[in-house]
């Protein structure tokens, strides 16, 4: 069985035992989180949510928060003596799910 869930913006196809990197998430290592937006439950029998699927939850734990590899962004403008460099670390929390409840 796996479930499409979304979170942080994005949308997820999960199955239970399966670890992911999603946006960074309120909570602390260890805590259980439940995911309430699940679009889809796939399976024997199958769920299509417009746009939801009624009832239907995922439960995950999580692992762990951290920092994504630095993204470095330069910009340059010839002849004008003008350049810009800014990097960024973009938060994630890794989680393992744990349950599919349809």
């Amino acid at each position: 069985m796996y479930a499409i869930i979304k979170t942080g913006g994005k949308q997820f196809t999960v199955e239970e035992g399966q670890e992911i990197y999603v946006e960074l998430l309120p909570g602390e290592a260890g805590d259980t989180i439940t995911f309430e937006e699940v679009l889809f439950v796939g399976g024997d029998n199958a769920k299509v949510g417009s746009p939801l699927v009624d009832g239907a939850s995922v439960e995950a734990k999580i692992e762990k928060h951290g920092r994504a590899k630095k993204v470095t962004t330069y910009r340059y403008l010839r002849r004008k003596d003008s350049h810009r460099k800014q990097g960024h670390r973009q938060p994630y929390t890794k989680v393992t799910i744990s349950k599919i409840n349809a």
